[in-house]
């Protein structure tokens, strides 16, 4: 009995194992595919939708809050030492419903330390970072030094990580929902400065001559109803989410030095010459471009230093720049339903050639963002020379012409609608790509057009370095400029070719209207489209953000039987589409037979539609009738506009060219 018992199972081994061996055969393809026709809810937006914050019409729900700092910032420049000093009180608005037991701190420049995660960008040298010497928040002063209360311990103030992007505050007592607190802040940080930077912010100066300070203060981190404290560090390609408020900033610099910063000017008679204010009260009359100080006159009033002081209601950031030599220069826009607002520029002397156009194309973008989305909400606009020639700050970029669209553009978001770029930078860049599109379209005087760039999508779909979209921006890799900038004006493409690219604009305004000084996630954005368009189009959200999938159309068959053509469309991607024919007839024959799904774009052009309902019920080809009587045929062409992610598009088009 043992013997055989063994000799059986020595058999089944054997065969097992020999069954196992056989190679498993696969087609590439599979003969039907499973449709996702819902997005998913992750638990950060389930909790929102639990408390009413959000809810499926995309718009802020009942309960909606966000909250709120205002800035009071002291500092000043030792151009010497290349060294910012400065002091800070941040008045904390708890607009939320939790009581606040930490408060997250955002140190960015603590990237330049030699001891920090980072990406792929590369600071301009090693620099102490953010050194933070004093912390006291709600009147009681933190122990810089002192460790964490014990887990069995009553909570006892303290902080860890200074010396990381995001630091935590550990407070004694909450700071109760409803309620304000006031945290200060001294600290100081160096400006790296060099030729060794690469990206953006990793260079912030020009030897001891030029400064151009950015995330250069201590700020508190957003707190939302998704996650709580955005806790994700900087590594330096991916950007940033950040609170709403006041800011109150007094900068002050060695006379002669001029600075332009977010906010408006507030004590001009204190730092300007008499001819540079009697230049600035005439900047809004005409469209002419202004010299505020040229190269060889004086720049500020005397004084061996000055103090600069600037506001600035409901923005998220503050950013400036100075140098001892700058021209200023000024021109305007004229914002439609607002008025003519200033737009500036200051930069080197030679580095003029820069500059030339700056001020024309600042002028159209705004303008044409304005009517595009909703007028430009802030008071200026101020083009700033230096290391960073394409980077953006609310009333600021840092850029010259060559960026000067797209760096305009941003004022619309990040600035106005506050989306979360550490983790969506496609609701950033790449909706920014998208509308530079049109811009350029618009400066050169021709109808935009956006054929072309859904189909484009699939010669990418499938490259193992693309991080899907909903993939946190921060974590990307090399995949990152794919994700953030250039997928998102293909996907809107593809959503052109299915509602209209008019639609899709008019309802990106009402969302922007929606959404201004508030932070909508991608799921807001979804709701909010479906709702405007008035269809469900979840399926297409699904294979757009969350897949890195393709559709791979193509016409596999055309057959004619008694005036009857069927064209046999086959998908072998697994993002479907709607199927969009252009059939092309013969000039002469008899009458074309009008169909309720068609189009006839001229008189032997017809352009017939299916919807993307075809493909649900998981069959990969779809056997599309032609109706149109006798005519002759002469050619049939599936996605004739470009529309919809495709690999090989030879294979669109019957006959076979």
């Amino acid at each position: 009995m043992i013997i055989r018992a063994l000799l059986c199972l020595l058999l089944f081994t054997t065969v097992t194992v020999a069954q196992q061996t056989q190679p498993i055969r696969k087609s590439i393809e599979t003969s039907t595919r499973s449709i996702r026709k819902d997005v998913p809810l992750t638990n950060s937006i389930r909790r929102a939708f639990d408390a009413g914050t959000r809810d499926f019409t995309g718009k802020p729900g009942p309960n909606y809050w966000q909250l709120e700092t205002d800035f009071y910032i002291n500092a000043r420049l030792d151009p010497a030492t290349q060294t910012i000093t400065g002091s800070e009180k941040i008045v904390i608005h708890n607009n939320s419903k939790d009581n606040l037991r930490t408060l997250a701190l955002r140190l960015d420049h603590n990237i330049f330390r030699a001891d920090v995660p980072r990406g792929s960008s590369t600071p301009a040298e090693t620099t102490d970072g953010m050194i933070v010497t004093r912390i006291k928040i709600a009147g009681k002063e933190v122990d810089l030094k002192a460790a964490p209360a014990g887990r069995n311990e009553a909570p006892k103030l303290a902080v860890i990580n200074l010396n990381r992007t995001v630091a935590t505050l550990i407070l004694d007592a909450p700071i109760n929902a409803g309620t304000t607190a006031e945290l200060e802040i001294d600290w100081h940080t160096k400006l790296p400065g060099g030729t060794n930077g690469r990206g953006h912010r990793m260079t912030q100066r020009f030897d001891s001559k030029l400064f151009q300070p950015t995330q250069w203060f201590p700020r508190l981190a957003k707190y939302d109803d998704l996650r709580g404290w955005e806790v994700s560090p900087y590594l330096g390609p991916a950007e940033f989410f950040n609170n709403f408020g006041k800011f109150d900033v007094h900068l002050t610099v060695p006379g002669g030095w001029i600075v332009t910063a977010t906010g408006v000017l507030q004590n001009p008679n204190e730092v300007l010459t008499e001819t540079t204010r009697q230049r600035l009260a005439t900047i809004l009359t005409s469209n002419n471009e202004i010299t505020l100080v040229g190269e060889n006159e004086t720049r500020t009033a005397a004084g061996e230093k000055l103090t600069w002081h600037f506001v600035a209601d409901k923005v998220n950031d503050f950013a400036w720049a100075t140098a001892e030599n700058f021209i200023w220069k000024a021109t305007r826009a004229t914002i439609p339903g607002k008025g003519p607002v200033p737009i500036y520029m200051v930069y080197l002397p030679e580095r003029a050639k820069y500059f030339e156009k700056a001020g024309e194309i600042t002028r159209h973008a705004l303008e044409y963002y304005s009517n595009l989305w909703a007028p430009y909400p802030f008071p200026q606009l101020t083009l700033q020379d230096g290391p960073s020639a394409g980077m953006e700050y609310p009333m600021v970029i840092n850029s010259n012409q060559g960026a000067a669209d797209h760096e305009a553009a941003h004022q619309w978001w990040p600035m106005m609608v506050g989306t979360n770029e550490t983790r969506y930078g496609w609701m950033d860049e790449g909706f920014n790509q998208y509308m530079n599109i049109l811009s350029d379209a618009d400066a050169d005087g021709k109808p935009y057009s956006l054929d072309g760039l859904g189909q484009s999508y699939g010669r990418m779909s499938g490259d193992e370095n693309e991080a899907p979209l909903m993939w946190s921006a921060n974590d990307a890799g090399t995949g990152y400029g794919y994700q953030t900038y250039l997928k998102t004006p293909l996907m809107l493409s593809m959503l052109g070719g299915i509602v209209g690219d008019e639609a899709v604009i008019n309802a990106m305004k009402e969302y922007t209207k929606t959404w201004s000084y508030k932070h909508p996630s991608p799921w807001d954005y979804i709701f909010f489209m479906n709702n405007q368009l008035g269809q469900d189009l979840e399926w297409f959200w699904y294979y757009w953000l969350w897949t890195t999938e393709s559709v791979n159309g193509s016409i596999k068959e055309v057959k004619t039987t008694k005036g009857k053509t069927t064209v046999v469309v086959h998908q072998a991607g697994e993002m479907p589409s709607p199927v969009v024919l252009r059939v092309e007839f013969e000039a002469e024959g008899p009458a074309i037979k009008k169909l309720d799904n068609a189009k006839m774009i001229d008189a032997t052009t017809a352009i017939i539609t299916w919807p993307v309902s075809v493909w649900f019920d998981g069959k990969r080809t779809f056997d599309a009738v032609l109706n149109f009587g006798e005519r002759k045929i002469k050619k049939i062409t599936f996605d004739p506009y470009g529309r919809f992610p495709d690999k090989d598009t030879k294979d669109n088009v019957w006959p076979r060219e």
